[in-house]
């Protein structure tokens, strides 16, 4: 194992991968020794399916952060390959750069047209350096705001994937409008009269992921986070320590899971066991089924009434809010 794919082991998942290793070198051995030991493949197999039932059963908040954030999870530009034909990338703001932390582009959802926007997090030290981590600047989501537009005027849908810690928080990111860049975007959301769909496929974080999520439909999957602050942000900011990050995930009831109860997403994807790191194509074909679906569902519907449904889904939210006085938030 190299030192790379060491680190892409999660705690929780170590006896996991013990049993995954030994079962390749059964394979290998058989092999090259031309020996029958598919009695004890089928045991290991057996076992290794016992053990990700056990521990992707009873995930704690914080496993399923890790989960979310994990480094061989697929990311926005693996859905595109997967779900979206004849993509073409669109590139820059029209006003400073191009942010290639920020996916935009055209293509086709099954034969319907779509625009698509989404953040793109890399796979190793090179493509996380390209695109940043995920984390967009100013300029990333002004090019979003210019696709969204493009889609209003084409009337084509706009699906989104949503893969970010949060916007970029540089220096040069603040002095560029950075908080003025993130509210114009989600006003464009509710401004559009397109279908807009988004789906959380790893992390939602802060202002930077609900720029490009107030949607008509929120999707998720079942191991993604959501959350207006990360776990870390949020220990530091209660507790004043680091140490307090598990408590924190606790806390912010960031799961798909808690944020379907809350009415907050509309709909979780359920993704393969062991998470979908372990078998991108299945999780695919489970977003493929559930967006063939939500599209089919603004078929009847005006452009004004796309608005209005997107709208009044928002408003709702708020008129259900219960604000608890700072005298009983606990220290």
């Amino acid at each position: 194992m190299t030192p790379e794919s060491d680190q892409a082991v999660l705690d929780f998942e170590k006896s996991i991968v013990e049993i995954e290793e030994k079962i390749e070198h059964l394979k290998v051995l058989a092999k090259d020794e031309d020996m029958d030991i598919s009695k004890e493949i089928r045991r290991l197999q057996a076992k290794l399916t016992r053990s990700l039932n056990q521990a992707y059963q009873n995930l704690t908040p914080w496993q399923k952060a890790q989960i979310a954030r994990h480094p061989n999870r697929p990311h926005c530009l693996d859905y595109i390959k997967a779900l979206i034909d004849n993509f073409v990338m669109l590139s820059g703001d029209r006003f400073f750069a191009d942010d290639e932390a920020m996916i935009t582009g055209i293509g086709s959802f099954e034969g319907v047209p779509v625009a698509v926007i989404g953040q793109e997090k890399g796979h190793d030290l090179e493509t996380r350096m390209k695109h940043n981590f995920g984390m967009a600047k100013p300029e990333g989501y002004r090019k979003a705001q210019r696709i969204m537009d493009l889609a209003d005027r084409m009337n084509m849908p706009v699906l989104t994937f949503v893969d970010t810690a949060g916007a970029y928080p540089g220096i040069d990111a603040e002095e560029r409008g950075q908080a003025e860049a993130i509210a114009s975007s989600i006003e464009k959301c509710l401004q559009i009269k397109s279908p807009l769909i988004a789906t959380v496929i790893g992390e939602g974080g802060s202002g930077g992921a609900i720029a490009i999520a107030a949607a008509n439909v929120v999707l998720m999957l079942e191991h993604a986070i959501y959350s207006v602050i990360s776990p870390e942000g949020c220990a530091s900011i209660l507790w004043r320590s680091g140490d307090k990050t598990k408590e924190a995930t606790e806390v912010l009831k960031l799961t798909a899971q808690d944020l379907k109860n809350f009415d907050v997403i509309d709909e979780i994807i359920p993704e393969p066991l062991g998470g979908a790191h372990r078998k991108p194509e299945a999780v695919f074909e489970n977003l493929r089924k559930v967006l063939r679906r939500r599209l089919a569902d603004f078929a009847t519907l005006s452009s004004d009434e796309i608005k209005k449904q997107r709208t009044e889904k928002f408003l709702e939210m708020t008129r259900n809010l219960k604000i608890v006085p700072a005298t009983q938030v606990k220290k």
